[in-house]
């Protein structure tokens, strides 16, 4: 049998945790960061969790991480 492909978008985009969370970067921190106030540009720093909702997507995505 051949073996299964990983999205290769996916494997730069999410990292798989210990303990079988899935971690991503925050969204809409880019560009157009000009009428995005202090507070906002704050809270989008650092990585975050992929929604359990969202999980099954990402684990079909990155076959034979354990997910």
């Amino acid at each position: 049998m051949p073996k299964m492909k990983t999205k290769s978008g996916a494997k730069k985009r999410f990292r798989v945790r210990p303990g079988g969370t899935v971690k991503r970067g925050q969204a809409f921190k880019r560009h157009i960061l000009t009428k995005k106030s202090t507070k906002t540009k704050r809270h989008l720093r650092g990585p975050t969790a992929v929604h359990e909702t969202n999980m099954g997507h990402v684990a079909q995505m990155l076959p034979g991480f354990g997910i």
